[in-house]
């Protein structure tokens, strides 16, 4: 075949192009495999901030309440201490959850 000959310069081509892609495709692949790799590390941070969140929306309350409610059964004084008790725990939790939400990230 000659220079000229069409069929030469599509093979040489068509076989520069396969090249190209695969080089394409596998640069896709090891791209999407960092990608989806997992990660082992230490959490983020907004995610250790939701459970500070979370712990401190129940842990305030719930700690409120049953001091009240021992304090209540020691004293005598139903439902009093339990209601006082419980709404101090609640306004401890918020105050802690400002907090929390302030801090700065690393």
């Amino acid at each position: 075949m000659t220079k000229d000959d069409p069929g030469q310069d599509s093979a040489s081509g068509g076989d520069d192009r396969l090249a190209s892609l695969d080089e394409r495709l596998q640069a896709a692949r090891d791209a999407e495999t960092v990608r989806t790799a997992p990660q082992h590390g230490k959490p983020e941070k907004g995610y250790s901030q939701g459970n500070r969140v979370l712990s401190e929306l129940i842990a305030g309350p719930a700690g409120g309440a049953l001091l009240g409610w021992l304090f209540d059964r020691w004293l005598g004084t139903s439902p009093g201490l339990l209601l006082v008790m419980m709404t101090l725990g609640i306004v401890i939790a918020f105050r802690n959850i400002i907090r929390i939400s302030n801090e700065r990230p690393e």
